[in-house]
């Protein structure tokens, strides 16, 4: 190999994949490999590029430059190798050079979090220490340059580390280097010899020395022995061999060290500081090469001659370029760096190897110095296994040596190891936190609260780059606590209740219930209880609060029509009626705007009443499935009877084409305004039975029922005035529209006063005809009366009935939900419901009317009403209407008003009851 090949320096993998052949004189002589690395600080120069300058005296490396010259903040090794003094430089930089630092500062982006950096920094850091461990595993003499005069304490840590990463990977280095021609001590150690290591530290301008050699104060006719440098270097060996003892860096046996230094050899050395006189340094420098130029002998010698001559010409330069050097005053010549450093390369060269062993019985170690060939295909697959991995027979072995790295990170990753013991002591205070005040079982509101909290407490004590994932832990611990039997059913019921079960399967039909399964089978209960009464009134029972519309409206009054009411004349609502074993309920449910309706009469017809002309009533829905097969796309008026046999109810207005209900879809759900047309539900939410004849109510002793508070249980009068037989021909048969049909209460011709006296009196010219009326409420205690008013409850005390009108309840929107007048003792405040209308229909040419409508929520809430509408009620008798105990629709449950809501958007629209004279022929 030529060294015209080697004029520049190389990257450590060119090195290693050139094929380039040595000069036959320096074929079979022995190669000392010499690694250089360590830090640089922000000034400018390259001390370690400057180093391998001064000892080649070569301009090799450049010592300008900066991370703008595109390259990457990765360590790499560069080689040069001087082949007159056989010597092999491997130059390692990394991102402890300023250079290397400023290309990983541009690398990381502004929005780079705090966690992602750190990971940067610690690859860069792996890979550091890869490249210093492979440094440690080829070369002979190592310097460690630091550009300043006080030894760094972190390379004891990082020393320690290499040792234990060495320790790892040594089997994985003897299987890599197993074929190679070395001897089978390099086989077994995984390297030449154990390397020397040396210091080199370069003084600042503190650290200036007299012209004289002695020191200022002191006596200059009597020198000191040592100049303050060299005193300085001895100091730092004491410092750095005392340093390393303790750690058990170094021990007796050098063998078993990662390193050694020298037990009677200077192996610190210090730069004297730069001589502020560039014109004196430039021309020192000349003096120098120009003395060097004349001792150089005219005739080439080569071989083992060749490199004395060489190694004596140095020794000459280092003395005469060095102005420390000089003999002053008896003062020790302190030597160059030059010097300094071929007194450890002659060992190598000479063979004689380190025998840095101490201790009573000092072991030697092996040595050997092979030369270029051996050394290049052992620092090759070295190469591959720790640092390159090109070849696939060795990628086994680099992925193991990868693997081995979590060793690393107890040593050099200190500000994770303190990350991880600080959130680790704060996650049992933030568990505590989660904990404290906590029921046995709760909802996820209360988890997701006091997990918050939790997490308040863990952000005030956790810090450094684990703080995420200690806080990902929190939270998967906090859920396993919450999961694991903690948790609280998310059900509510129709009133707004959790469920006091813990998470929980319902049982399947016939199936019971069993609470050692897990999770268990139960049914749902809030452990609230009230008190209702049956569909007529007259017997009360407590009931559990309902989860279901089904239990709420239909099976808990189906349960007392079988002790109470089951025997009374009643008008069914019509119901699904399925064609099939298994009907399914409607799926299609969402709503189109009204503009898409199946008709624009339907919505005339739904909205003919002026009073409920408003803007409660909710956009139509799509059709479902039924509806899509063309059952009932075209009706445009209310439910006709399905069965056709209840001949006393019939609409006002039939519809133009006869509706056809589905058989096969279900209305899962409550009938409202925003249903599709042609569904019916499995069962009424409504009840409408008949307690028997008119006079079976006395309106001076009111409703004898339970329940009522006292006075409260007497329904209002409502006049109507029945025109007399004459006047018949001038229009009897014509609806008393406007005014007319809602007279004032004792509204008589001038000179007659009807008739207050009992129902079912025969009619006279110009009388009066009553109905009864009363909207009854009831809250959750059982506690019922009568409203005369949306804010006013009916109160009377003596003999003669209720003197308040009906009119004022049927021209109001008569509210949903209303304060009980019997409070009790708690600060929640209790409401009443709206449950049930009582209508008293006299025997009397009258045609009364109930079309009930209940909006029981803010819109766009849809407007209630039941199967059928229109409901004309026979005369002379008692009719009871009970409303729904709950609202649902198939969006969910309209609950009853919380503490504090305005009760006036629950509500039962005007117009729930019309009352017109009949014709004589309907009577």
């Amino acid at each position: 190999m030529k060294e015209t090949n080697m004029a520049l320096p190389l990257s450590m993998g060119a090195l290693l994949q050139a094929d380039l052949q040595e000069d036959a004189a320096y074929r079979d002589e022995g190669l000392c490999v010499v690694g250089i690395f360590g830090k640089s600080n922000m000034q400018p120069g390259a001390p370690k590029e400057s180093i391998i300058n001064s000892l080649a005296d070569k301009h090799i490396f450049s010592l300008f430059g900066g991370p703008e010259d595109g390259g990457t903040a990765d360590s790499s090794i560069e080689a040069f190798y001087h082949q007159e003094t056989r010597v092999l430089y491997l130059l390692l930089s990394s991102v402890s050079d300023s250079r290397q630092l400023l290309r990983a500062c541009e690398s990381l982006s502004a929005g780079t979090g705090h966690s992602d950096s750190h990971d940067l920094w610690k690859d860069l850091d792996r890979q550091h220490c890869l490249h210093l461990l492979y440094m440690f595993s080829v070369c002979h003499v190592l310097l460690l340059v630091h550009p300043n005069q006080t030894f760094d304490v972190t390379y004891d840590r990082l020393f320690r580390a290499l040792d234990a990463l060495r320790q790892k990977v040594l089997p994985l280095i003897r299987a890599a280097i197993k074929d190679c021609p070395v001897s089978k001590e390099w086989k077994v150690n995984c390297r030449p010899c154990p390397p020397r290591l040396l210091f080199v530290f370069q003084m600042n301008g503190s650290m200036k020395v007299s012209a004289n050699g002695s020191e200022s104060g002191g006596n200059p006719d009597k020198p000191k022995k040592h100049s303050p440098r060299r005193r300085l270097q001895h100091a730092l060996e004491d410092q750095i061999y005392r340093i390393f003892r303790k750690s058990r860096v170094l021990t007796n046996q050098s063998s078993n060290c990662l390193f050694t230094v020298p037990a009677n050899q200077a192996f610190v050395y210090v730069i004297p500081t730069v001589d502020e006189d560039p014109v004196g340094a430039l021309l020192s420098q000349l003096r120098s090469n120009c003395t060097l130029s004349e001792t150089e002998p005219a005739v080439v010698v080569t071989g083992p001659r060749r490199y004395q001559q060489m190694r004596h010409s140095a020794r000459q330069a280092s003395y005469s370029g060095d102005p420390a050097s000089i003999l002053m005053g008896g003062q020790l010549v302190d030597c160059s760096l030059k010097e300094f450093l071929w007194q450890h390369v002659e060992l190598v060269l000479t063979k004689k190897g380190f025998d840095d062993s101490v201790g009573r019985n000092p072991q030697p170690s092996h040595f050997e110095l092979p030369n270029y060939s051996k050394w290049v295909q052992v620092a090759s697959r070295l190469h591959q296994v720790l640092i390159s991995n090109t070849e696939e027979e060795i990628a086994e072995l680099f992925s193991k040596v990868q693997g081995q790295l979590k060793v690393l990170e107890g040593f050099l990753d200190a500000d994770t190891k303190f990350s991880e013991n600080r959130c680790q002591k704060a996650l049992p205070l933030a568990h505590s936190a989660y904990q404290s005040n906590l029921p046995h079982n709760y909802t996820t509101t209360v988890h997701k609260n006091q997990l918050a909290q939790a997490l308040r407490v863990y952000s005030q004590h956790a810090r450094g780059v684990a703080f995420q994932r200690y806080a990902l832990q929190l939270h998967e611990d906090c859920y396993k606590f919450w999961s694991n039997g903690h948790q609280l059913c998310e059900e509510r019921s129709l009133t707004d209740q959790h469920c006091v079960h813990k998470f929980h399967l319902l049982p399947q039909p016939g199936e019971k219930t069993d609470m050692d399964r897990n999770p268990p089978i139960l049914n749902h209960n809030s452990r609230g209880r009230s008190t209702s009464a049956c569909n007529c009134g007259r017997k009360q029972a407590p009931r559990e609060d309902p989860f279901d519309i089904q239990a709420a409206n239909y099976d808990f009054y189906q349960m007392l029509d079988e002790k109470c009411c089951g025997k009374l004349e009643r008008i069914d609502f019509p119901m699904f009626q399925p064609s099939t074993p298994d009907p399914a309920p409607a799926t299609n449910q969402a709503q189109r705007p009204p503009s898409e309706a199946s008709g624009s009469a339907e919505a005339v017809e739904r909205l003919k009443e002026p009073s409920t002309a408003q803007s409660h009533t909710p956009a139509e829905t799509s059709l479902s499935l039924a509806l899509s097969l063309g059952q009932s796309t075209d009706s445009l008026g209310p439910y006709a009877d399905g069965d056709g046999t209840e001949t006393q109810v019939q609409p006002k207005r039939p519809s133009l084409v006869d509706r056809q209900p589905s058989t096969v879809e279900y209305l899962p759900g409550m009938m409202h305004s925003g249903c599709p047309k042609g569904l019916l539900p499995k069962f009424s939410s409504w009840s409408l039975v008949k307690l028997g004849p008119a006079k079976s109510y006395n309106c001076h002793t009111g409703l004898e029922q339970p329940g009522f508070l006292p006075g409260s249980s007497f329904l209002l009068p409502w006049d109507l005035v029945i025109r007399s037989r004459s006047e018949e021909d001038t229009g009897l048969t014509e609806p008393l529209d406007g005014t007319s049909s809602w007279p004032a209460p004792n509204k008589t011709l001038v000179g007659k006063r009807g008739s207050t006296g009992g129902l079912g009196r025969s009619r006279r010219r110009d009388d009066m005809a009553r109905i009864f009326v009363g909207f009854e409420y009831e809250d959750s205690r059982g506690r019922r009366f009568i409203s005369c008013g949306p804010d006013k409850i009916v109160k009377v005390l003596g003999p003669g009935g209720a003197k308040d009108p009906a009119t004022r309840v049927l021209n109001t929107d008569m509210p949903l939900y209303i304060p009980s007048p019997s409070q009790g003792r708690g600060i929640k405040s209790h409401y009443a419901q709206l449950t049930r209308l009582f209508v008293v229909v006299p025997d009397a040419p009258l045609e009364v009317t109930l079309n009930p409508q209940v909006q029981p929520g803010p819109p766009p809430c849809p407007l209630f009403h039941p199967e059928q509408t229109e409901l004309l009620l026979p005369p002379d008798s008692l009719w009871v209407l009970r409303f729904p105990y709950s609202y649902c629709t198939d969006r969910g449950t309209c609950f009853p008003p919380k503490e504090n809501q305005p009760l006036n958007n629950h509500k039962v629209l005007r117009g729930i009851l019309k009352a017109t004279t009949a014709s004589p022929a309907a009577q």
